[in-house]
């Protein structure tokens, strides 16, 4: 259970990552299709697990199922509550032959699902069904990601705890293919403009249908290709930009503070130069948009201790 924060450059993993993204992306939207819509889509993402991603329980009928990419055996594995369990091996295969066996499987447990078979938030997307160019999966990456998930999810989580407001879970948006974990301030936000690529107008409207801070991990991609931590706020309030945040510089492309994920990882402390990168992005945030900080913040969780009121 201990271990340092792994290796994660991104150029020699990033056909598996690619892949890895679309898997997610199949078994995110049985999820999507069968679970009552939440605010701001929290429906729809998966969450760290001692072994890998699950979407927790999905109901279907008068039962429920689960699905969970284990990243320490590389199977993806569904559980029913009615005692039926099926399996499948991760490995080179094309998002074409995985989604194939997804269904089949699922149908075979009895789970009845159609899902819309166009990836979302990917340029150039190509159905499930038909996408037969990605086809990579190397375990020992897979695994690496997942083990750089779980620190960082242990991070967010005690961030999380510090606050009394309306705050996310800590999930991991198969779209974006990130871990995230969002505040509110409670104040509505201005419409948003929408224009994300792969992605409805509508469901970006309603994600920022209310002012956030959020922060978050995500492992490159060919725009971005480096491992790193993110923090950005809707709407972004006059001056956060300018704002110093410790170890971490304001990307204008990407509207974000972004905190490089190797320096993290070297530090001689990952954690805390971590968690001093999110409650310092979150304060320029809440500070530069006058969010109400005495009604909001709280000092951080402590186990088996009941907060003072």
């Amino acid at each position: 259970m201990s271990g340092g924060w792994p290796e994660l450059p991104f150029a020699p993993w990033r056909d598996t990552a690619m892949t890895l993204q679309l898997w997610t992306q199949i078994v995110g939207k049985v999820r999507l299709a069968l679970t009552p819509w939440l605010n701001h889509p929290w429906q729809v993402p998966l969450y760290v697990t001692p072994r890998g991603l699950s979407t927790s329980a999905v109901p279907f009928g008068g039962g429920s199922f689960d699905m969970e990419f284990d990243l320490l055996a590389h199977r993806l594995n569904v559980r029913t509550s009615d005692g039926g369990e099926g399996a499948i091996t991760l490995e080179p295969k094309t998002v074409a032959a995985f989604y194939g066996e997804v269904l089949s499987l699922l149908n075979r447990l009895g789970v009845a699902v159609s899902i819309v078979e166009m990836p979302n938030e990917l340029l150039n997307p190509i159905p499930f069904s038909r996408d037969t160019v990605h086809a990579s999966y190397d375990p020992d990456a897979a695994h690496r990601f997942w083990q750089a998930l779980v620190r960082a999810d242990n991070v967010f989580k005690h961030f999380r705890s510090a606050f009394l407001g309306k705050v996310s879970p800590v999930h991991f948006f198969w779209g974006s293919f990130d871990l995230a974990v969002t505040r509110f301030s409670g104040r509505k936000a201005p419409r948003h403009p929408g224009g994300v690529p792969g992605l409805p107008d509508a469901v970006v409207r309603e994600a920022y249908s209310h002012e956030v801070s959020s922060a978050g991990f995500w492992p490159g991609s060919d725009a971005f290709p480096q491992a790193a931590f993110y923090s950005y706020s809707y709407p972004e309030p006059l001056g956060f930009r300018d704002c110093t945040v410790a170890h971490a510089s304001y990307e204008k492309s990407l509207g974000e503070f972004v905190l490089p994920y190797e320096t993290v990882r070297t530090a001689a402390d990952p954690d805390a130069v971590l968690m001093t990168f999110i409650e310092e992005s979150y304060a320029a945030a809440a500070d530069c948009a006058s969010w109400d900080r005495a009604a909001l913040d709280c000092a951080p969780g402590i186990p088996g201790r009941v907060r003072q009121v």
